[in-house]
């Protein structure tokens, strides 16, 4: 059994470095007859994997007849494959003697060289499957699926596309490459392909470490290059959704031990990768596609990945957590009417995704992905303040996001009620409002602890203490290249209908419903734990509805369509009540953003601080240039607009100044003294200016 297996793996390994020569020799076919012996080569190994799978599918003296005769009719045909292609080589040299111009490989070629591709692996893998007695004999889709997941089929396939990549790598730009490979890597990491539980856990650790570095390489690759080929593009957005379906795919075989979705999966990357590396000059084109010029397609390379994202967090959480996260799934039956089913199924949708979004497995992922994407902002911050307060935000995500609803809790509370009776208990969230939730003793005692330290805050250091440092969205929007996206604030017609400070009807409406939905569930969520009431939403507490729906739901919705709705859009549109809360509690603080000159502001023409805002608070130079301060309550203190200011003129400006100008300590340069200004020279300020400046202590640049 042994020799068979090592003949057969020896088979496999030459089969797979056969058809990544035969992958590159059609990349590189420039003429009909090449193209056609590329064909013709790979119709031959067709005929005799065809025969030889007939034969072990009908054992016997009939089953051996029926495979000659499928592979000389599929041998018989690559031969005329050839001599057509032949003759159009001997056409075109008569009608052009001498040079005769090079063909690129057409649609026709390129369908067929992925379709025997496919048909090959398919082959190989339901043959060798049955000659070691790893499948049952059988037709169903069930089976071909069974073949699609086995060590045959993937590890060959995972083999093949590793060999393409590395034989055409001098015809690929760099991040073509690198996602080429990625890809096969991802392929041999498949969970299903073997039973043993080491590989099957081992493997679902690995591919979400290879998945997420993928995206974090995608991600920042964007952020540095705003202008990218469309080859590239498009390539993109046909890879990811297949990625999300094939994490899709790995959950339900985990749930439900299906693992038809997950062979499709598979099956799509194969064409989408071989389709990519038989014409790689599509990716050799110029630069012209600027992502932020396309809204669409932003749009749907932020789905795909958090789609992809979202099922690796299920995967993770039903791997890790088995008894918390898949006995709490509970989901409906799709059956009745097709109402009944409809209803259902997106009851059911709606639960997968809130709880899921609510793991901690989730939370840590996408801390670590956009996590990243924040160091690499701080690598090339030049502002200590800046990067003081990215550190600080990233340590609060993990304290808030992770470490205290996941670890914390269970560590100080191991007998606390669960779920099921945690609507008996009131409590009063910093994020949930009066709710119910296993922690609190009291309303009262919470209510205090709660909104007086978050207006505390919010009056000593402004709406940032929350919306830029406490709150776990921050590190989602403040990474390079979420952050590049604030220029879809000025380019979408819906982000820019919450440009500038002011209050839009649209931004006061959606303001007033949401804290009258807090009041209202939460009201109903403490005459609940009275016993007063009995109110649920389908089942759970009003007010955790409420915070599942805003925080664990509408969040990542309005993440995703960041290219419409704008970047901070739960800021912008004053869809968080957390952030409406600290806004009104800044309003009679101390903070604000100031300038050191308002004469540098009237001369610049940059307007590089307006630009920088991830908020779209645009009429800001308009505030310095005439009172030499700035203050919003949309201003959530992100401190980009300091970073960006070519001058370093502005500041922000918060309880720690104040104290300063108190005790007549000025952080400020001396009045007079040079602020770089290009090509304008500086002018000495007025005795108004100068007493202005003065009082305010400003400190040296974003401190």
């Amino acid at each position: 059994m042994l020799i068979d297996e090592i003949v057969l793996w020896a088979l496999a390994a030459g089969m797979a470095v056969s058809t990544a020569v035969l992958v590159k020799w059609a990349a590189t076919a420039r003429s009909p007859l090449r193209q056609g012996t590329v064909v013709f080569l790979l119709l031959m190994m067709a005929g005799m994997l065809g025969g030889a799978l007939v034969y072990f599918l009908h054992p016997g003296t009939d089953g051996a007849v029926s495979g000659l005769w499928i592979a000389s009719a599929l041998m018989s045909a690559s031969v005329v494959v050839v001599f057509l292609a032949f003759l159009e080589e001997t056409r075109r040299a008569a009608q052009a003697p001498g040079a005769v111009a090079p063909v690129l490989p057409r649609l026709g070629f390129v369908a067929a060289v992925v379709a025997l591709v496919l048909a090959n692996e398919l082959l190989m893998g339901w043959t060798f499957d049955l000659a070691s007695g790893a499948l049952a004999v059988g037709t169903s889709i069930g089976v071909l699926a069974q073949v699609v997941v086995s060590p045959w089929f993937v590890f060959t396939m995972a083999a093949e596309m590793v060999l393409t990549a590395v034989f055409l790598r001098d015809r690929l730009p760099r991040p073509v490459f690198v996602v080429l490979v990625s890809q096969s890597a991802l392929m041999f990491l498949s969970p299903p392909v073997l039973e043993s539980s080491t590989w099957q856990a081992g493997t679902i650790y690995a591919s979400s470490v290879a998945m997420i570095v993928l995206f974090v390489y995608l991600m920042e690759f964007l952020y540095r290059h705003r202008s990218i080929s469309p080859g590239f593009a498009t390539y993109l957005v046909r890879l990811l959704p297949i990625y999300g379906l094939m994490m899709g795919g790995i959950v339900l075989w985990q749930l439900y031990g299906s693992v038809e979705v997950f062979a499709l999966s598979v099956a799509l990357e194969m064409v989408v990768f071989f389709e990519a590396v038989v014409r790689t000059e599509k990716f050799r084109g110029a630069e012209g596609f600027s992502w932020q010029l396309q809204p669409f397609w932003t749009f749907r390379l932020l789905l795909w990945i958090f789609v992809s994202e979202l099922f690796m967090g299920a995967m993770l959480a039903a791997q890790l957590d088995p008894a918390g996260y898949v006995a709490n799934l509970t989901l409906l039956p799709l059956a009745g009417n097709a109402r009944v089913v409809l209803g259902d199924a997106i009851a059911n949708g709606f639960y997968f995704f809130a709880d899921t979004t609510a793991t901690t497995w989730f939370l840590v992922m996408m801390g670590v992905e956009m996590g990243a994407l924040v160091v690499f902002k701080m690598q090339e911050s030049r502002g200590r303040e800046l990067r003081i307060r990215l550190a600080m935000m990233m340590v609060c995500y993990g304290a808030f996001a992770v470490f205290y609803p996941s670890l914390y809790y269970g560590l100080l509370f191991p007998s606390a009620p669960g779920a099921a009776s945690s609507t008996t208990v009131p409590v009063l969230g910093w994020s949930m409002g009066i709710g119910s939730a296993p922690l609190a003793v009291g309303v009262f005692g919470v209510l205090l602890a709660t909104y007086v330290v978050l207006g505390i805050v919010s009056i000593l250091f402004g709406r940032r203490a929350i919306c830029s440092v406490f709150c776990t969205a921050a590190l989602m929007f403040q990474g390079t290249t979420i952050d590049a996206m604030k220029s879809f604030n000025r380019s979408s017609p819906v982000a820019r209908q919450y440009l500038s400070s002011r209050f839009s009807a649209a931004y006061s409406v959606t303001t007033v419903l949401v804290l009258v939905s807090l009041t209202g569930t939460s009201i109903a969520s403490y005459l609940d734990s009275l016993g007063t009431l009995n109110v649920t939403v389908g089942g759970v507490d009003p007010s955790v509805f409420f915070f599942v729906l805003s925080f664990s739901v509408l969040w990542y919705v309005l993440f995703v369509t960041i290219p419409y709705a704008g970047n901070y859009n739960c800021v912008t549109m004053g869809w968080c009540y957390t952030g409406q809360i600290s806004a009104a509690f800044s309003r009679i603080g101390f903070f604000r953003l100031r300038v050191k000159d308002r004469e540098v502001c009237r001369r610049c023409t940059t307007l590089d601080c307006a630009k920088a805002c991830p908020v779209g608070l645009v009429d800001m130079p308009g505030h310095f240039r005439q009172k030499g301060e700035f203050r919003s309550a949309k201003c959530c203190g992100v401190g980009g607009c300091a970073e960006a200011c070519p001058y370093g003129n502005l500041y922000l400006s918060d309880v720690r100044h104040w104290i300063r100008r108190l005790t007549n300590r000025s952080g400020s340069p001396p009045v007079g003294a040079r602020l770089p200004m290009a090509g304008v020279p500086h002018s000495q300020p007025s005795p108004s200016t100068a007493t202005n400046r003065a009082a305010t202590g400003s400190p040296s640049r974003n401190r």
